[in-house]
């Protein structure tokens, strides 16, 4: 099953989102995404978030891979959202 993994940023975190993305990025090629990258703010350059698209077995796995996302164990989201996706096209 696919999930959409939605989280955003707590507001001026900045510094440390750049401080973790090193760990962040190892995380990801390690094994999880289908495809991922950071959310933008208005100025279409500022990281306020990320999307992740994941493939999982279950809700328990995804919620477990999420929450040991450098990122997240750093604190750096406000909001981490999972919801179950279907691919359609692409």
């Amino acid at each position: 099953m696919l999930y959409a993994v939605i989280c955003k940023d707590k507001p001026d975190s900045g510094a440390l989102r750049d401080a973790t993305r090193p760990t962040h990025l190892k995380y990801l090629e390690a094994g999880g995404p289908v495809f991922s990258g950071p959310m933008l703010g208005e100025d279409e350059k500022t990281p306020i978030g990320s999307l992740l698209i994941v493939e999982a077995p279950d809700r328990a796995a995804i919620e477990a891979w999420a929450a040991n996302d450098p990122y997240a164990k750093a604190g750096l989201f406000a909001t981490v959202e999972i919801r179950p996706f279907r691919k359609v096209i692409g």
